[in-house]
């Protein structure tokens, strides 16, 4: 579809883009995914209604372009989950602009987004994760980088982070203390509790790196020097779980599921779970209390095999 909205509406939506990246901290995979959903969104109405669009009809849009959106765009294929995040950008862009210029945008904020089944996160056994993290020291020959892949996996199960976040850190991290400030998405400050063995690892990984680290270069090196490749991780790791006949699923993000889950199993706060994970939300966090609970449903199940 082309997009065929008027120089004010076109200048409106930068703004509000502009204003998500520097006020509100999105980050900057997240201001391209708002600008392809608006895009999307502006696109079809412009068809939709048969011309160029301004700001007044793109305030006057009733209830009825809302419902005609949402069924073009799961009659194209789009999923449950990716409409409701569409959506879910709209209405922020609505939301904005309605404070802004003082109007009322009942029907935006009236669609209702289709429900969807949100998946659960898929930790591994605590025997698996530890297994992982020693499997993946011993992937290379060269002492350096299987100290390296040992060092960014216990980061990921030790602390929780993020792929993105371990690989964000820099040599100014170095020697790692008890507590590790993290940016994570948004650049949402954050600080976690870092373990013996997660400095160890990092510290011993430091000590053979053949690069220089210093405090404004990447820690973690690929073999050239240059910042390590998250897909370089998800490769190491990829052919350890297979050696260890572990599923699919356990992927580097799994490692922060483990840790969640296993803080969980052992009688952690979700409150404070949510704070170490850097989760905006509680509801996200919750996330794990319904991992326990299929768990122990399976458990149950495989017990008592008539219930």
């Amino acid at each position: 579809m082309t997009l065929s909205i008027s120089p004010a509406a076109r200048d409106l939506l930068q703004n509000w883009l502009a204003h998500a990246a520097a006020l509100d901290g999105a980050a900057e995979a997240t201001v391209d995914a708002y600008g392809r959903d608006l895009t999307g969104f502006l696109a079809f109405q412009t068809q939709h209604h048969g011309g160029a669009l301004g700001l007044a009809p793109l305030q006057a849009l009733g209830i009825r372009d809302m419902r005609a959106w949402m069924a073009h765009e799961r009659g194209r294929g789009v999923g449950a989950r990716s409409l409701a995040r569409q959506l879910s950008a709209v209405k922020s862009f609505y939301r904005w602009w309605a404070e802004r210029d003082g109007f009322e945008a009942t029907a935006i904020f009236a669609a209702r987004a289709p429900k969807f089944q949100r998946p659960l996160p898929r930790p591994l056994a605590e025997t698996a994760a530890r297994d992982m993290m020693e499997t993946m020291g011993m992937q290379d020959g060269r002492d350096w980088v299987s100290a390296r892949d040992l060092a960014v996996i216990t980061l990921l199960y030790g602390c929780g982070l993020r792929i993105s976040e371990a690989l964000g850190l820099t040599g100014a991290t170095l020697p790692l203390g008890e507590v590790l400030r993290v940016f994570g998405k948004g650049s949402k400050e954050r600080e976690v509790p870092v373990l013996p063995a997660a400095r160890q690892a990092v510290a011993t990984y430091a000590r053979l790196c053949p690069h220089r680290l210093d405090p404004g270069s990447p820690l973690f090196r690929g073999i050239r020097g240059g910042a390590l490749n998250p897909r370089q991780v998800q490769k190491t790791m990829a052919q350890t779980r297979m050696q260890l006949g572990l599923p699919a699923t356990a992927t580097p993000h799994a490692m922060r599921h483990s840790f969640a889950t296993h803080l969980l199993d052992a009688g952690g706060d979700l409150r404070a779970i949510q704070e170490l994970l850097g989760h905006a939300s509680l509801t996200t966090t919750q996330a794990y209390t319904a991992v326990d609970t299929a768990r122990l449903m399976e458990v149950y199940r495989n017990a008592h095999p008539k219930a």
